[in-house]
């Protein structure tokens, strides 16, 4: 390589795309440093758009004595949602409950029940599940969201989808996310902050040369060399074999795959309310609204063989779950209310555990310094991602003195400069300026845009000034601004990730928006506002 071919050095040479990836880019580039991130396929295309949508402590990890996971993600939710209020809301989760429940799942709080009152084996007295509530309330510091509460299902609107023989219930707080947003307002952001972004860009090989990385991609634009000061692997499902295929170092740590499916219903209850569902096997559902009028259920803890990318919700994925719901629900819940299914693999740092339920969702940070640093991410979860980018940070920090300190802490995502409270002034706004807005289609776009909402608008006075109607109000308006600031270069990439407009859309119509954006003008590898 001759100086004339020479590339420019970045800082953080980063490969993955999901939310770990793009939050690491943030984070990086916010401190002043130099990034460059390269994802083989869409943003968040992987486990990142998979997830059960929920920014929430995890409840059932205390069951697993993870406390101090379930202390931080706790303290995140509060501190995303004022980041965020756009794209993340609170909730509130029903938990039925009656003494006849038995939980066979094998957990430290199952055997400590079992020796210290063997009359309760396989149960969890009212008493037991309040605690844990109480802990849930206060181990975070909670001041947003409401505390935990106990309701009678014979009066409480909440009981009424449910089988009589559930009679109480409690209803604490967790929130709601929009998983795939997150990562793209994440990429976005760090590419305004001077990183550049490069997706459906594969990393083809990783060399340590010297005291730098020498990093080949190969994307649109071709084959590409970058250099860099240090490598982040934030892989995902694919971790090991970056560090074994691409590094071709040998991993001293693994990823254990775990496949998590959900089943999206028709609308199966009129509430708001979402339910946690506790399973005779030990295993927790959720059945959650979604996307106003279908019901989301999952997720299932399913070791998973073969290809991460290939990962789909099994017969007996869908069949379980739909189960496992009639166990609560008055009217069982049938395959015939499936409108959709999507599976994805949970990279879970493999600690060892019998089973995929009792394996860690705690993240670890392994740096390896023997040259030029690689830092490899293993496991994490969507509600810890920020504390997950700064602990990785910290642990490059001593090859970067001149970055400033932590600094993503309540600061807004694009669009989420407004109150966490402020979604029906800011809807009310929009529909004030732009009366041709049905109120759904007001709804979605400031839950998926906030205060750029307007600025996506312009100077529209009626639909029609929104260019081509994709359908389910999709404009030709709303593609552009994805594709322009948001990444996306695919129909699947606006109606399944930055958008959930599949559910609604034709076959026919998700083809003409794929013909449209293969044929629109000044598409590149990357956003363009990146650096």
């Amino acid at each position: 390589m001759t100086a004339k071919t020479r590339p420019e050095v970045a800082d953080i040479f980063i490969i993955g795309g999901g939310i770990n990836g793009c939050g690491i880019a943030r984070d990086a580039a916010g401190r002043g440093l130099s990034v460059v991130l390269a994802e083989q396929g869409d943003l968040a295309q992987a486990t990142s758009s998979a997830s059960t949508k929920l920014f929430h402590g995890g409840l059932r990890y205390l069951e697993y004595f993870e406390f101090r996971l379930v202390r931080e993600a706790l303290a995140e939710r509060e501190t995303l949602l004022v980041a965020m209020p756009h794209i993340a809301w609170p909730m509130r989760f029903v938990l039925p409950w009656h003494p006849g429940m038995r939980f066979e799942g094998d957990t430290p709080t199952g055997r400590l029940l079992s020796r210290v009152m063997p009359w309760m084996r396989g149960r969890r007295p009212a008493w037991l599940i309040r605690l844990g509530l109480f802990l849930y309330d206060t181990l975070g510091g909670r001041r947003i969201l409401p505390a935990t509460r106990t309701l009678d299902l014979m009066r409480d609107p909440a009981g009424r989808p449910l089988q009589d023989r559930f009679r109480k219930a409690w209803e604490y707080s967790d929130c709601w996310v929009e998983d795939s947003k997150l990562v793209s307002l994440n990429a976005r952001d760090a590419a305004l902050r001077g990183a550049t972004v490069l997706t459906r860009t594969r990393v083809t090989s990783a060399t340590r040369l010297g005291e730098l990385w020498q990093v080949e991609t190969e994307g649109a634009g071709g084959r590409r060399s970058h250099l860099a000061r240090a490598l982040v692997n934030a892989g995902g499902p694919w971790v090991e074999d970056v560090i074994r295929n691409v590094a071709h170092i040998t991993p001293s740590e693994g990823v254990r795959l775990v496949r998590g499916s959900h089943v999206v219903t028709r609308k199966l209850y009129d509430h708001d309310r979402c339910y946690f569902f506790q399973g005779t096997d030990g295993r927790i559902i959720f059945a959650i609204p979604y996307e106003q009028d279908f019901t989301l259920i999952g997720t299932t803890d399913k070791d998973h063989r073969g290809a991460p990318g290939e990962a789909r919700c099994s017969d007996e994925e869908r069949d379980y779950l739909l189960a496992f719901a009639s166990q609560y629900f008055a009217r069982p819940v049938t395959q015939a209310d499936v409108v959709w299914t999507y599976s994805g693999v949970r990279p879970l740092y493999n600690d060892g555990a019998k089973s995929a339920t009792a394996a860690t969702r705690d993240y670890v940070l392994k740096l390896d310094q023997s040259g030029a640093p690689l830092l490899n991410v293993f496991g994490g979860k969507i509600t810890t991602y920020r504390r997950l980018a700064e602990g990785a940070m910290a642990r490059l920090a001593p090859f970067f003195p001149q970055a400033t300190g932590p600094w993503t802490a309540r600061v807004p995502l694009p669009g989420g400069d407004f109150p966490h409270d402020g979604v029906a002034a800011l809807t009310g706004r929009l529909q004030g300026r732009y009366p041709f807005l049905t109120d759904y289609w007001a709804a979605r776009l400031i839950r998926a845009y906030g205060t750029e909402a307007e600025t996506l608008l312009g100077g529209a006075r009626q639909s029609a000034d929104l260019g081509r109607d994709f359908g389910a109000t999709l404009t030709e308006a709303e593609v552009r601004w994805l594709m322009d600031h948001e990444f996306a270069r695919a129909a699947a990439d606006v109606v399944w990730r930055r958008t959930k407009l599949g559910l609604r859309m034709s076959p026919e119509q998700i083809d003409a928006l794929d013909a449209f954006m293969s044929g629109a003008t000044g598409l590149g590898a990357a956003c363009p506002e990146a650096g």
